[in-house]
């Protein structure tokens, strides 16, 4: 009432928690009426302050705290679940700048060298070129042997060796084809098969009834005395040419193995004496003239000793005298 009566507004009165510093001095009781001149005016000022923080505008603390407490309700329940670390992604690499990546290193592998061999002039000596053979290739030619010096009146111009069977003519032949050092290994024994014949029919048949390209199987024949001497060699055309043989099955032996046929059929009877001897020497001068090979002269073998099982022969035949190979084993 004291307020009405001294007409100040009811709403200048502020609550103490809104600002206690603005109400300093207690409202004055009904028994102490001040002076009419003396009335305390509210500042005008003052009011307006007082009315600019709208509750509107500034909720109250307690309305704070809710606010507080539903906003965070709020982000515990907009709050998603973490999520894995993502691997950081590579840099693009512009396509001016390949990726410099360290090549590696290729493995050695041993790689066949192939053999060149010189072009052969017209009239030379064909070389021998086959898919399997035992021959190991180009690898110098063997020297033939000196020549043997005439027989003389005095006893130091007498050649070491005489030869009954091998005439000048036949080991000119033989030393003038160009051998091969470790071309051939094995000297093979024959026989014909027939009573009679030589180099010149056996070369026929082979050339025409079993179309051999190369004509005579055999680099060398000797003779039994029906179509030629008894005892005579006669020189093939593969030794000249130094060709492989066709006198084997394997062709594996026929690159490295000579052959000498002996004309006769040893199932019904025996080689001649001559035959023999003239053999025995051209074995020995071949095996001088072809070389040695890890420490050894050529291996000598009759036929059935070097086919397989499969191609069973029985060549040189069955009455040949197979101790006489005895002589040949150095």
């Amino acid at each position: 009432m004291a307020s009405v009566l001294a007409g100040t507004p009811a709403s200048a009165q502020v609550s103490s928690e809104e600002k206690p510093e603005a109400v300093a001095k207690p409202s004055p009781s009904p028994s102490e009426s001040p002076s009419p001149g003396k009335s305390p005016s509210p500042k005008p000022k003052a009011s307006p302050k007082k009315k600019k923080p709208t509750p509107k505008k500034t909720p109250t603390p307690a309305k704070k705290k809710k606010a507080k407490a539903s906003s965070g309700k709020k982000k515990s329940k907009a709050s998603p679940a973490p999520s894995p670390k993502k691997s950081p992604t590579p840099m693009p690499v512009s396509p001016s700048e390949p990726p410099i990546t360290p090549s590696p290193t290729p493995l050695a592998t041993l790689m066949p060298v192939p053999t060149v061999r010189p072009a052969l002039s017209p009239g030379s000596v064909p070389q021998v070129e086959v898919e399997k053979s035992g021959f190991l290739g180009d690898q110098g030619y063997e020297p033939p042997p000196s020549p043997t010096p005439r027989r003389g009146w005095w006893f130091w111009s007498r050649p070491e060796v005489t030869y009954r069977y091998l005439s000048r003519s036949v080991r000119n032949e033989i030393d003038r084809a160009p051998v091969m050092r470790r071309r051939w290994q094995f000297i093979v024994v024959h026989n014909s098969g027939t009573r009679q014949g030589n180099a010149r029919i056996f070369d026929y048949y082979h050339r025409h009834v079993r179309r051999m390209k190369n004509g005579l199987a055999y680099h060398f024949v000797i003779g039994n005395g029906t179509s030629t001497g008894d005892g005579q060699i006669e020189v093939g055309d593969r030794w000249r040419r130094q060709i492989n043989g066709g006198h084997v099955h394997s062709d594996y032996l026929n690159n490295i193995a000579l052959g000498i046929c002996l004309v006769g059929d040893f199932n019904r009877g025996q080689p001649t004496r001559r035959q023999l001897e003239a053999c025995e020497e051209l074995i020995n001068y071949l095996r001088k003239r072809c070389g040695k090979i890890d420490a050894h002269y050529a291996v000598v073998r009759p036929h059935r000793e070097v086919n397989p099982p499969q191609w069973a022969t029985d060549c040189p035949g069955d009455a040949f005298p197979y101790s006489w190979f005895r002589r040949f084993q150095e």
